[in-house]
């Protein structure tokens, strides 16, 4: 009998230390360190059963390496195709993070009953019974997904060994358990170990693996930092459950950019793909109302149209009420303050409420004239045109600045019909031959005299 040793695992960072203490060194943090056990017997390969002879790497010159391009696994999803760069990467271990009931199984789910691959669907938090309802809920007659409940990876790695699968979904890592640690199951040192031991199996049978993980109070992937060091890609499912769109964006990618991002929207038969999100994002007027102006924004590689509405009224209590919904409340108080001194308009006296349709929340600020323009419109009862769109940033001295790709967000805005787009007159613009007007301005003062 192999003699029980403890640890004590930093849960913030994951750092190892060799005794109890408050604080820990790496990352600063107060009662954090708790003791795991960490018995370890015996270890064997994840294949166990048969002893594979491996090849022994040796250094090659950098001119001799083999550059052709990775071979990809198209997942017949377009909006996932386009976060991952291209499609999922042989032998890569991929981990999907998210709110609780954003949706993250749905969307694996989905994708493992698309792919004409084998698909193992590994759960440890859902009987076969419950997955299959979802699937029938999803309308998908796939024969190639294998569903299979466990927690432990042993028996994982067995059942793996005589299906021979192409791709394994694991839902999710947290519930992983492994006989080498004798901690419970999303300790730090459980994670690790799991991990590892996923990462040798993938690499060594150039198998991707597909990870959905726990995320903390606070957003960040629930476990040790190390975890996402470790993986190759890490995506993140953003959304408001109270509202139907949803966004997957990639924080770390080895093997494409990180500016990409998919966006879905949620219905009762699985997540939709949503390849133009700007129509859904304006919503559809018959008559012009003021307060309401369009911006054109970047989020990530990606131009979108994205409708503000603002709300100017004379404040009824003592102090005046600034609520902003989907933008930086600070920032809305600094350019209610540039409208007040640059541009001569008293709004110190009156509530200003400001939203983002589409339950979205955008920190570009290249929308900056666009919540002027709707403040402007909405405190001068002015409706703006419905066919007029705004890309510009607006500084303290009152002056418009340019914002980057302002070439990417004029091709957008006429792609959708607009007829006027107002950006800076400061951008340096090599477009020609445009159906859309560019109005250049220089100063809040030129816009303002626009509206009013």
């Amino acid at each position: 009998m192999s003699k029980i040793k403890t640890a004590f695992f930093c849960q913030s960072c994951g750092t190892q230390h060799a005794k109890w203490q408050g604080q820990c060194n790496a990352c600063k943090a107060w009662n954090t360190i708790v003791e795991e056990l960490i018995q370890k017997p015996e270890k064997s390969d994840w294949k166990s059963s048969t002893a594979q002879v491996k090849r022994v790497a040796v250094p090659l010159r950098i001119n001799e390496i083999d550059t052709s391009k990775e071979p990809r696994l198209d997942t017949f999803d377009a909006e996932f195709n386009r976060v991952l760069g291209g499609g999922i990467v042989p032998g890569s271990l991929t981990l999907l993070g998210g709110e609780p009931g954003i949706g993250k199984s749905t969307l694996l789910l989905q994708i493992a009953l698309k792919l004409p691959y084998k698909t193992l669907y590994v759960s440890g938090e859902e009987s076969q019974k419950q997955i299959k309802m979802r699937a029938e809920r999803i309308h998908s007659s796939n024969t190639n997904c294998y569903i299979l409940t466990e927690t432990k990876t042993q028996h994982i790695f067995r059942q793996i060994e005589e299906l021979e699968p192409d791709i394994v979904v694991i839902d999710s890592i947290q519930t992983l358990h492994s006989d080498y640690i004798e901690s419970s199951s999303g300790s730090i040192s459980q994670i690790k170990e799991c991990t590892t031991e996923l990462i040798k199996f993938a690499k060594e049978t150039a198998t991707p693996v597909l990870l959905i993980g726990h995320i903390t109070k606070d957003g960040n992937i629930a476990g040790p930092k190390i975890l996402e060091h470790m993986v190759d890609t890490v995506l993140q499912f953003e959304g408001d459950r109270n509202h139907v769109f949803r966004i997957l964006r990639a924080h770390k990618n080895r093997f494409g950019s990180t500016n990409e991002l998919g966006i879905y929207e949620m219905q009762g038969s699985g997540l939709r793909e949503v390849s133009n999100p700007s129509e859904l994002l304006i919503s559809k007027k018959d008559e012009e109302l003021s307060g309401n102006a369009i911006a054109a924004t970047l989020e990530g590689m990606r131009p979108l149209m994205i409708e503000v509405q603002a709300l100017v009224s004379t404040a009824v209590y003592g102090t005046p009420q600034r609520s902003a919904t989907g933008f930086n409340a600070k920032r809305l108080n600094m350019l209610l303050a540039v409208l007040e001194k640059r541009a001569g308009f008293r709004l110190g006296a009156k509530d200003v409420f400001l939203n983002i349709t589409g339950g979205i929340t955008v920190d570009d600020p290249a929308i900056d004239l666009a919540v002027v323009a709707a403040i402007l419109s909405s405190n001068e009862d002015e409706p703006l045109q419905k066919d007029i769109c705004f890309a510009a940033e607006v500084g303290l001295s009152g002056e418009i600045r340019p914002v980057q790709r302002v070439e990417q967000r004029i091709l957008e805005a006429e792609k959708l019909g607009f007829s006027t787009i107002f950006v800076s007159k400061y951008n340096k613009i090599s477009l020609k031959n445009t159906k859309i007007k560019i109005q250049l301005v220089s100063k809040i003062e030129d816009l303002a005299d626009f509206i009013v």
